[in-house]
């Protein structure tokens, strides 16, 4: 993570900072409903926290050294039978390519192995997404392959392309959430 970043868990207090990276047009797709206003930021914050509290998912601000929120980095579909959950993540207007996306999922993945007992990582992007795919790779997540038509957007199918971390991969991981990351 680039130094002076770190993870933390979203707050109730976040609310203005989700509505405003809701606002860029690019994100309309990365919320199940429109966040167009404080009460729809909020209700985006109470799933992330009752995620939290049923550990079905796992959400963290990505924030700078003054706490302003850059993005968002996220291990859901926890199947802790199979040890093994689904990375996503987005950042805002402003953050995008000074590495926060990359150094956000390299901290989560370093969560989710030693901290939440999780073996393996998956994370998908469109094809048509090349920035998403940098993302991914720069944060050691190994491509496994296409899936076909799995996305579909304003009526639009859209393949997506599969990578994945293991907890045994190769590679060092940031510190974990809470800490800076220097490096």
């Amino acid at each position: 993570m680039s130094p002076g970043l770190r993870l933390r868990r979203w707050s109730p207090a976040d609310a203005g900072a989700v509505l405003a990276a809701f606002a860029d047009p690019v994100m309309a797709w990365q919320a199940g409903e429109p966040v167009v206003a404080l009460p729809a930021a909020r209700r985006w914050l109470a799933a992330r926290a009752e995620q939290w509290e049923s550990g079905s998912a796992f959400a963290f601000a990505v924030v700078d050294g003054a706490d302003a929120v850059l993005g968002n980095v996220a291990v859901g579909a926890v199947d802790r039978r199979h040890r093994t959950g689904w990375v996503s993540y987005w950042t805002t207007a402003a953050a995008r390519g000074r590495g926060v996306a990359s150094g956000g999922c390299r901290a989560v993945a370093a969560w989710a192995f030693q901290d939440a007992g999780l073996f393996r990582l998956e994370l998908g992007h469109r094809v048509n997404n090349p920035a998403s795919c940098r993302v991914a790779r720069a944060a050691g997540f190994a491509v496994e392959g296409i899936q076909r038509r799995k996305l579909e957007y304003d009526g639009v199918r859209h393949d997506v392309e599969l990578h994945a971390r293991l907890a045994t991969d190769a590679g060092p991981l940031p510190a974990r959430p809470g800490r800076t990351a220097t490096g």
